[in-house]
């Protein structure tokens, strides 16, 4: 099945989305993306017991930073969908691209502009 979704989505493989950390969403707004979002395996259907829930958590750690420092915790965001539903994994990337082109580019990537 070849799926479309949005050409300037970056797709980073971990093993599991218990693996990322809220340092990794907030490097990437640091570097530039306008917005970030973790898809990870359905609830209480983790292979590795729980690390979609920790994903969760740390997601929602991203967006109260996110929020507090005034680039908004609506760019960070965590989907959950099983091995079969690639169809939907390409809707969330459209839902995704959308709601950041709603919110406009980065601050931070704009004030790194302005600064040079």
């Amino acid at each position: 099945m070849r799926l479309q979704y949005p050409s300037d989505i970056k797709i980073i493989l971990v093993p599991c989305t218990g693996k990322i950390d809220v340092l990794h969403i907030l490097h990437a707004f640091e570097k530039g993306a306008d917005g970030v979002y973790a898809v990870g395996c359905m609830e209480g259907d983790c292979h590795y017991n729980s690390g979609n829930l920790r994903a969760r958590k740390r997601v929602e750690q991203a967006q109260k930073i996110l929020d507090t420092i005034g680039i908004g915790g609506e760019r960070a965001q965590m989907y959950n969908l099983s091995s079969s539903e690639g169809p939907r994994f390409a809707q969330y990337a459209v839902e995704m691209e959308e709601r950041i082109r709603k919110l406009g580019p980065n601050p931070i990537k704009l004030a790194k502009k302005k600064a040079a």
